[in-house]
């Protein structure tokens, strides 16, 4: 944990300046309780043409609800860096639960590479929005280096995973690798 405080330190005193002092909550703010992913989930459900996406974006944020906030975060309880380092000034106000994983970073991952799946040119973009929020979170001092590896890891898995249930299960059409489905 040591070379973590190491980096979040370094990001602190090399980087931190008036406007990324300002910016960086804002950016951090499109993952607060997913409601922005949900906004993206649900206009990708209204669509036909990228409905099945949506689905698999759905199943992929319910499994972050579920696998990473509601088990993993009590599982591992790991407290947060502004609790170790209370020197450092939040920008943002203090979330009340556990750091491990990055709940906004494995949201904007699960929806990201659900994107990616259907369609790379309209993933890419999202999937670098999607980074920038999980450095947010190291910037704002409140996720550990490697919260942000868990979240980026398991929700690139939520997302393979909700492709998988959505094409088996809802869709009943097993995908080959490689091969896209028609959206229906």
């Amino acid at each position: 944990m040591n070379w973590e405080f190491t980096f979040l330190d370094w990001i602190q005193q090399t980087l931190r300046c008036t406007f990324l002092d300002w910016i960086m909550p804002i950016i951090s703010l499109f993952g607060d309780g997913g409601v922005f992913w949900i906004i993206v989930t649900l206009g990708l459900l209204i669509c036909k043409r990228t409905r099945r996406y949506g689905v698999v974006s759905a199943i992929a944020l319910i499994l972050c609800l579920c696998v990473g906030n509601m088990l993993l975060k009590p599982l591992f309880a790991r407290i947060r860096p502004f609790d170790v380092q209370s020197s450092v000034e939040l920008l943002v106000t203090a979330p009340k639960d556990y750091s491990f994983p990055s709940g906004h970073t494995q949201a904007a991952f699960a929806v990201a590479v659900s994107l990616c799946i259907w369609k790379k040119r309209v993933g890419i973009p999202v999937l670098l929005f999607a980074c920038l929020i999980a450095f947010s979170r190291m910037y704002l001092y409140v996720h550990y280096p490697t919260d942000i590896l868990g979240g980026m890891i398991s929700g690139t898995l939520f997302a393979f995973a909700g492709n998988i249930i959505a094409n088996n299960f809802i869709y009943g059409e097993k995908q080959q690798p490689g091969k896209e489905l028609k959206a229906s």
